[in-house]
């Protein structure tokens, strides 16, 4: 690190379980960040203010007023700007030596072949659960780190999948594929402001923790925060052999 960046970084090279070592491990890792909505919002600023060295950012969806309400990587004049486009000039601005690759487009099998192959982590920061399972189905298959994050009206969750580990289970041992599930979003559901910013900076914390090795991240563990009476409950995953995407029921 240069002296500008020594000073940048101090507050985490005071502590013990980061230093230097940990923080050299933050400017050389890469981390893919699906979804530049409310989640994306609150989770990717911490991860380029704590020093990631490259931030990649994929959403196909452009900003609307709506948006604003709780998604504050966005502002008044990035009305009609694409989601990855203000995402990134925020970013920028906020710590200039980060790379941020903005990828307008929809999230598909192809895509996400292609740019997954040298991420540390890939943290879900979606709204569908089709998506959710595609995300989870890539990673498993390249033994990814998988952060993911999920808020709807007053209640979010977040789990850490350690897909590099054969015994960690994966999204679909917790939430298995359901054909039949009726998808539904803050669109239609709504969605308490301070939830989202709550569950993605808990993504970034964790995706920073996997990345600098230290503490207890939420690996086999789903938090789930209940903004109503600010109650948080814990429970414990196992793996779950018969999976369809990772256990003896893959095709």
């Amino acid at each position: 690190m240069n002296d500008e960046q020594l000073l940048r970084y101090s507050r985490h090279l005071l502590l013990d379980e980061i230093d230097i070592a940990g923080q050299e491990r933050l400017l050389n890792s890469h981390v893919l960040v699906i979804g530049a909505g409310g989640l994306g919002c609150a989770c990717a600023p911490y991860l380029a203010a704590a020093g990631i060295g490259k931030i990649t950012l994929i959403d196909h969806d452009h900003v609307d007023l709506t948006n604003l309400q709780r998604q504050i990587m966005h502002q008044m004049d990035s009305i009609g700007m694409s989601k990855v486009a203000s995402g990134k000039r925020f970013l920028k601005n906020l710590n200039p030596t980060c790379q941020v690759q903005a990828l307008e487009k929809k999230i598909d099998e192809p895509l996400l072949e292609e740019v997954i192959q040298n991420v540390d982590v890939v943290v879900d920061c979606t709204d569908n659960f089709l998506t959710r399972h595609l995300i989870n189905r890539v990673c498993v298959n390249h033994k990814k780190v998988l952060v993911s994050g999920a808020a709807l009206r007053f209640d979010g969750q977040v789990s850490v999948f350690d897909l590099r580990n054969s015994s960690s289970p994966c999204y679909a041992c917790v939430f298995p594929p359901d054909p039949n599930y009726v998808e539904t979003n803050c669109a239609s559901m709504g969605v308490f402001a301070p939830l989202v910013g709550i569950i993605g900076t808990i993504a970034a914390a964790q995706t920073l923790q996997v990345i600098i090795g230290f503490g207890k991240p939420l690996l086999g563990r789903l938090l789930i925060w209940n903004a109503r009476t600010t109650q948080v409950d814990e429970i414990n995953l196992a793996r779950h052999h018969a999976c369809t995407v990772c256990g003896s029921g893959k095709p």
